[in-house]
């Protein structure tokens, strides 16, 4: 993306899009802030400083009284503000003119559980802060857990309170009021793509079909692995078709492959980290469901499906798979490891790609984060399976070797059958 110059005498409007809250300063700064750095938090509330009364939408400014504000120079407020971009929080808007006019969007942080959710933005801070800092900074925001087995729910619903009322005339209104919103992950600060893109030649690559989504896997691809401008260069080129267009499939290909050389055969990190400690089972039994459970959690994808190989280094079929599912499809691992499970006991015991993919898109869309849930998921599609089958084939029985629970007939030789019988015994007796 080219990066618009701005100027001490530009002018600049805040517009918040959201209802931001006394907690979500704790999230910023103990788990935004080891990721984007203070300085990029400095700004964040400084921006809110500058909104009116009713936090809606700002007076003009001009980045010079930023400068002042922050004490910052104006290129590390810029640098301060791509980082802001790049997580999420800021959106930013240019009209270009004599005089430059910004729009700086303001969105709410992930809540606790979206933010360990992430595996992106949860690895960074991993990566950041350590084991200790990460499992202090997880146990913050862990709920309590109460068993209200022996309860009962007496909890009053809206129709036993109040009387219904006509509310069309606020139909209208409820669609104006504000809400709190949260803007998409982009990720886009590892590669200037724009760059890449043009220094493809033309007669390579129709930069037309280049869509919003390719972008966007490109981005996810390269930040996962690491990628420099130079490597996704060189990565596109060999990726492309006759059409002018990028193969998806091959690109992945070549970047696992070319990743591989250059690491001596590792996976990225997110294929060798475990479930995250927050989304984790807190009271747990000794019974084998727990137990199971505890397995899914603490086990990376990698070892789990290495495992099931009894000892056989893992295809390369299967490494694009795990990457699928970690990298593209940004399911935790845990929920990985259950469904590589699920997957291969309902196809005795193969992973067939259009099956894995179809399960991790039912858990994609059901927003399935905890190993509970992809657990409970799976058994009812499991049921949901049983049933049809009885559906199509209700008569139908199992094939079985013939030997199984069979009845032979004794039947009596004939003089014939017992004299060569005889004739067979005495030749082994001699």
């Amino acid at each position: 993306m080219l990066k618009e110059r701005v100027l001490p005498a530009d002018l600049f409007t805040v517009v918040n899009k959201t209802i931001l809250q006394d907690k979500d300063r704790d999230l910023l700064y103990m788990l935004y802030q080891p990721i984007i750095g203070a300085d990029a938090v400095s700004l964040y509330f400084s921006l809110c400083m500058y909104l009116d009364k009713l936090e809606v939408i700002s007076n003009d400014w001009n980045h010079h009284h930023l400068m002042t504000t922050l004490r910052m120079s104006l290129e590390t407020i810029v640098v301060a503000r791509e980082k802001l971009e790049a997580v999420g929080l800021l959106k930013t808007y240019v009209k270009k003119g004599t005089i430059n006019e910004f729009v700086y969007e303001i969105y709410s942080p992930l809540s606790a559980s979206e933010f360990f959710g992430n595996p992106l933005l949860s690895t960074i801070l991993y990566n950041n802060v350590g084991d200790k800092e990460y499992e202090r900074l997880t146990s913050i925001f862990i709920l309590p857990k109460i068993n209200l087995k022996e309860y009962e729910d007496i909890t009053c619903k809206f129709q036993d309170v109040f009387e219904p009322e006509d509310i069309t005339n606020f139909e209208q209104l409820l669609l104006d009021l504000r809400q709190s919103h949260k803007n998409k992950l982009e990720i886009m600060a590892t590669i200037d793509l724009e760059h890449i893109l043009t220094t493809i030649p033309e007669e390579m690559l129709n930069i037309r079909s280049i869509t919003n989504e390719t972008r966007e896997f490109l981005y996810r691809i390269s930040f996962v692995y690491g990628f420099s401008d130079n490597e996704m260069i060189h990565l596109l080129q060999s990726s492309l078709t006759v059409k002018r267009t990028i193969d998806k499939e091959k690109f992945m290909s070549n970047a696992r492959n070319y990743y591989k050389f250059e690491h001596f055969g590792e996976l990225p990190s997110l294929a060798l980290k475990t479930q995250p400690e927050y989304l984790r089972k807190k009271n747990r039994t000794t019974n084998m469901r727990d137990k199971k459970i505890y397995e899914f959690e603490t086990t990376p994808p990698y070892e789990y499906l290495y495992s099931k190989h009894t000892g056989t280094r893992l295809t390369d079929a299967e490494i694009q798979m795990l990457s699928y599912l970690l990298c593209e499809m940004c399911l935790n691992p845990g929920v990985v490891n259950v469904l590589l499970d699920y997957v291969l006991q309902e196809s005795e015991n193969k992973l067939v790609p259009t099956y894995v993919e179809s399960v991790a898109g039912l858990f994609s869309r059901n927003k399935i984060t905890t190993v509970e849930q992809a657990m409970e998921l799976a058994e009812k599609e499991h049921k949901k399976r049983l049933e049809m089958k009885k559906k199509k084939t209700p008569n139908k029985q199992e094939q079985v070797p013939v030997w199984i629970d069979k009845e032979f007939e004794v039947k009596e030789a004939s003089k014939e059958e017992q004299e060569k019988m005889k004739e067979m015994i005495s030749r082994v007796i001699k």
